[in-house]
């Protein structure tokens, strides 16, 4: 065979060795992120967990639910119990403080233990209700019960509630609810303490711990 041929059908091999070695094996092997994405879903919520947080079960529905306001027509499951909620509807009739937070907050974890002695001292006044803004509610029922903190919550992994406030993507932040269904004042900041909690809802709603 002269060089020259020679030569070119040893180039050819090179080439169809190197399109095998570089030909996609499959959309979905080695995909970057693959490995990563499937170590972020959530685990399963049992009810050896929900029993293990004792929380208090949401408020059920004793008025009907607003036809307008934010948070009408919004469907959430209980913390306690994994049963639905309707926000709106169960929220209906009385004054509310609606905590958004999430486990791996800070503040959240300085702030919800505050909210737990404020909702003790105001009792039946108004609800105040927890919003579990973070898909991995397994992680929200162990962090609640290490904080022995019991109050009712929903779980609200998609922002749902913050983004029918128009709130801004931070947390804490507690949303003031009127008898009605309006809102009265979206706060933006973790509260300092017991007192600061009382004082900006006696101002925002008129109700008194």
């Amino acid at each position: 065979m002269p060089t020259a041929w020679r030569w070119t059908f040893v180039g050819l091999i090179v080439i169809v060795a190197l399109a095998v070695a570089l030909w996609p094996r499959g959309v979905h092997e080695n995909r970057p992120g693959a490995t990563a994405t499937a170590a972020k879903v959530p685990a399963a919520v049992s009810s050896g967990q929900r029993s293990a947080a004792a929380l208090a079960d949401c408020p059920t529905t004793t008025a009907p639910g607003p036809e307008k306001g934010p948070l009408a027509g919004i469907g959430l499951d209980c913390l306690a119990n994994g049963r639905q909620v309707d926000l709106g509807a169960a929220l209906a009739g009385k004054p509310a403080l609606l905590n958004l937070w999430a486990y791996w907050c800070g503040p959240c974890a300085e702030e919800l233990p505050a909210l737990q002695q404020f909702a003790d001292r105001v009792g039946s006044a108004m609800t105040v209700l927890t919003v579990h803004s973070d898909p991995n509610e397994s992680m929200a029922l162990a962090r609640l019960q290490d904080l022995k903190v019991h109050l009712p919550g929903v779980q609200d992994g998609d922002g749902r509630v913050r983004t029918a406030v128009g709130a801004v993507p931070a947390l804490p932040i507690s949303v003031l609810v009127r008898a009605d269904g309006s809102i009265a004042k979206v706060v933006s900041r973790p509260f300092a303490d017991v007192a600061d909690i009382s004082e900006t809802v006696a101002t925002e709603l008129g109700v008194r711990a």
